[in-house]
Parts: C-alpha cells; sequence; structure tokens
C-alpha cells in the first residue's frame, strides 16, 4: 500500500461511528426512527424533522454518479500525484448524495448515471476512507 499523505479526516463526536464503520469496511448512514428519512453527512439531530431520534444504519454502498469533475490540475501534495482523478456526487440507494472520489477506472469513462459501489482505501491503521467504482 502507498503512503497515505492526504489530509486525514478529524474523528470526533458525531463522525466517529461513521469512521470507525469505514474502518470495518461498512458504508453507514443515519436514519431518523421519527420521519424514517436518510441523511448524510453525520448530525446530532434529523435535518428533516429535528429529532434527535436517529440511528446509523448499513447503507446498501450502491449508488449512481449524480454529476462529477474531473480534475487535470493539483499541486496540493497528496493530490497531485493522482491526476487526472474523478470527483463525484454519488447518490445512494437510500436517496442521500455523498462526495467521494470514482476509482479504479479511466476518468473518461465515468458518466452520470454510472452505477457504481463503495471501497475503502486504508489511510492508516486508524481510518479507511470511502470511495467508489465501477459496479460490478
Amino acid at each position: 500500500m502507498p503512503e497515505w499523505n492526504k489530509p486525514l479526516p478529524t474523528v470526533v463526536g458525531e463522525t466517529r461511528p461513521f469512521w470507525e464503520s469505514c474502518r470495518r469496511g461498512d458504508l453507514v448512514i443515519q436514519r431518523c426512527d421519527s420521519c424514517h428519512q436518510y441523511q448524510f453527512y453525520p448530525r446530532g439531530i434529523c435535518a428533516n424533522c429535528w429529532s434527535n431520534d436517529i440511528k446509523w444504519v448499513k447503507a446498501s454502498g450502491k449508488g449512481t454518479v449524480w454529476s462529477f469533475t474531473v480534475t487535470y490540475q493539483n499541486r496540493t501534495p497528496g493530490f497531485a500525484e493522482d491526476v487526472p482523478y474523478v470527483l463525484a456526487l454519488v447518490e445512494l440507494e437510500e436517496g442521500v448524495k455523498v462526495f467521494s472520489n470514482v476509482i479504479q477506472c479511466d476518468p473518461r469513462e465515468v458518466k452520470i448515471g454510472m452505477p457504481v459501489e463503495v471501497t475503502f482505501v486504508r489511510a492508516n491503521e486508524r481510518i479507511s476512507v470511502p470511495y467508489f467504482k465501477p459496479a460490478a
């Protein structure tokens, strides 16, 4: 595994269950037990009904590319080595959208509506970062 030299997330409070699940290879999102809506990014209350009755649930890890851009220039250490790379807004089967990179394919092959599935890249012994790859 190449050395990870990108910024690492700050694992605190509301994000801790998310990053702990990623380390185990599971993508989780929140679901409100009051209004039954899913949400992402992690929050302490439901963004729909403001209830604090939210739970972490395992997501399918499957989705489609909703929008994307291909980055051809980035001089930031950790990213410069990866150009060109795809930053995508992926709509999960559960209906929430997440930003991530699409990897394991030529950036020219990425299309809106393309089926993708989650994969994890280990940054260190504590952090695994969710990415997406073309669905099998």
